[in-house]
């Protein structure tokens, strides 16, 4: 018998790639956001057998205690996404709230695993302060400059404990700035002007291999509670990474030999501990005129 995911924020752009890659592996889903069902971002076959949505408030215990029973494991994808949606304050108060609800209601239900998303603004972006190394990895950590970041940084930790006593394991994925295929296009601005996308080290990530990753977090052996950058191999540059780092980030040590477009945020914990290795780059999609 296969088994039941529930995905939280199914209706966003992370949520609903996260229900078709699930689904495309044979698993159930019980998918729930706060909105009314998105439609065409889900699954037009309401009544297949192998899926549901349940709209629901993860600021709400009772809500989230709901929506999560008869669930195997959890992919919480479900947050305030960015730091300039809300308020400050509301915005870490929302996320702490409905990241609390879901790790503590999942560990009651004793749910088998806890995939949930962080971010690449726990590592110190935007960079007001040049990193300390790069590439980065997961011991660049922690440096929030944003309440969003913060609400990420608090939700590790309540994630580490609560996977202590629990016992179940906990993953971390900190994504980095999400791209959907139609939207590679926005890069180009950036080539002629690398300060537009210095705020991440021109880092990002497919919306389909953020999926990929939640799925491979479900079935990576792991314990504990781990997180992982996950990011695209490559940048969203033309110019050569090093000759980024030298130009824009002169002072930040450089740890290796930098592949030509290297991506200066490293994955490597992630391909051994879960297996993952990005599909998708932007030079799949449009021109480099540099090629």
């Amino acid at each position: 018998m296969s088994q039941t995911i529930c995905v939280t924020g199914a209706g966003g752009v992370v949520g609903a790639a996260t229900v078709h890659e699930l689904l495309a592996h044979g698993y159930r889903v019980n998918a729930t956001d706060i909105t009314p069902h998105p439609g065409e971002a889900l699954p037009a076959q309401w009544s297949r057998p192998d899926f549901q949505y349940t709209r629901a408030d993860l600021t709400d215990y009772g809500d989230t205690v709901d929506v999560l029973t008869g669930a195997d494991a959890v992919v919480h994808i479900a947050n305030i996404p960015a730091p300039t949606l809300l308020p400050p304050a509301r915005t870490l108060s929302a996320n702490t709230t409905m990241n609390g609800n879901v790790f503590h209601a999942a560990a009651a239900l004793g749910m088998r695993r806890i995939v949930y998303a962080s971010s690449e603004t726990t590592l110190g972006l935007n960079f007001e302060t040049p990193p300390l190394y790069a590439p980065l990895d997961e011991d660049h950590y922690p440096h929030p400059t944003t309440t969003y970041a913060l609400s990420k940084v608090l939700t590790e930790t309540m994630a580490e404990h609560i996977s202590s006593w629990s016992g179940i394991p906990f993953v971390g994925l900190r994504f980095s700035n999400v791209i959907k295929p139609t939207d590679y296009e926005r890069f180009r601005s950036a080539w002629d002007d690398p300060q537009v996308r210095r705020f991440n080290l021109w880092s990002y990530i497919d919306v389909r291999d953020c999926a990929l990753s939640a799925r491979l977090s479900l079935e990576a052996d792991v314990t504990g509670s781990s997180s992982y950058i996950i990011a695209a191999t490559d940048t969203a540059m033309t110019t050569p990474s090093a000759q980024l780092m030298a130009e824009l980030f002169p002072t930040t040590k450089i740890t290796k030999e930098l592949g030509e477009f290297e991506s200066l945020m490293s994955i490597d914990r992630a391909r051994v501990a879960l297996g993952f290795e990005p599909r998708h780059t932007w030079r799949a999609h449009i021109q480099d005129p540099t090629a």
